[in-house]
């Protein structure tokens, strides 16, 4: 799988099939402070990401008054 990232922009491969949490895992990434993206649709945590699926890992942002 190809896995892109923001901040800072890089891209990743892996073999094989992972969760959404192993791959954050591998990456050492927060769950809670990024989003996974698979064809344009946001992933939740325990779905199994394909050896072949193009990721996109965008941070979070927020803001407030």
């Amino acid at each position: 799988m190809i896995v892109h990232l923001r901040q800072p922009t890089r891209e990743v491969t892996f073999d094989g099939s992972l969760t959404v949490t192993a791959l954050l895992g591998k990456l050492d990434l927060n769950r809670e402070s990024v989003l996974v993206i698979r064809n344009g649709t946001l992933v939740p945590g325990d779905e199994r990401l394909g050896a072949n699926d193009e990721i996109e890992i965008r941070p979070v942002v927020s803001g407030g008054a």
